[in-house]
């Protein structure tokens, strides 16, 4: 997989949030880091059909993300700081049923997509349970669950661990680098999570300041904030 980004502005009101972004990414995890404001989350909101370019061009899969957006969308699944945002269904089981909503699937296949990856996240004693009831660390697992459950090609994660504690933040960052066939783009300020990636990009005022192995990059990064 390939995402590539050839000069892409992106302007909201009269601020200029990224500048001239141009990267080509090709490996299968990729760590986003930068202070806050740098652009990070926009260029994953980019990357997820959140938001669209003023300028320049941005392919995923080898797909124009503007002229094949539905089908990127399709391939796609977002995972964010907040859970709550993304849970909207009763309980456990209906939630995770609702991503596949879209698929249009016999009720069997459902019903057998979403057991299966209930059990993959530990959920299945929690299925019948109301799904805003949960502890903050099952709640990631219930969005992660969710995305999962889609088998998309691409996982696009925005502050994934940021409100758990060290144990469930070990869990959930376990789940998003396990190999299902998936890509990983990870937003993160946790630098030593970002060295889990095979590769990443360093975003400052709106542009790309480095990008490479993310021992390197981090490094960059670090010799920043201590100036």
């Amino acid at each position: 997989m390939t995402i590539r980004l050839d000069a892409v502005d992106l302007r909201l009101g009269e601020t200029d949030v990224l500048r001239d972004v141009s990267v080509d990414l090709t490996a299968r995890t990729i760590a986003v880091i930068g202070e806050n404001g740098s652009g990070k989350s926009t260029f994953a909101r980019l990357l997820g059909g959140l938001a669209r370019p003023t300028s320049g061009s941005i392919s995923i899969f080898g797909l124009d993300a503007g002229r094949h957006a539905a089908e990127l969308r399709r391939r796609t699944a977002l995972v964010f700081s907040n859970p709550d945002a993304q849970i909207v269904m009763p309980t456990v089981a209906e939630d995770v049923a609702f991503s596949l909503r879209a698929d249009q699937m016999p009720a069997p296949e459902v019903r057998e997509r979403v057991a299966a990856a209930l059990e993959r996240f530990g959920l299945t004693p929690l299925a019948e349970r109301s799904a805003h009831d949960l502890s903050g660390g099952q709640k990631q697992l219930l969005a992660l669950c969710g995305a999962f459950v889609r088998r998309p090609d691409l996982v696009i994660a925005d502050e994934p661990t940021a409100y758990l504690d060290a144990r469930n933040a070990r869990l959930v960052a376990d789940h998003l680098f396990e190999d299902q066939g998936h890509r990983l783009l990870l937003v993160t300020h946790d630098l030593a999570l970002a060295q889990r990636c095979e590769h990443a990009v360093l975003f400052s005022e709106g542009r790309v300041a480095a990008v490479g192995e993310p021992a390197a990059v981090v490094a960059e990064y670090e010799t920043t904030l201590r100036c």
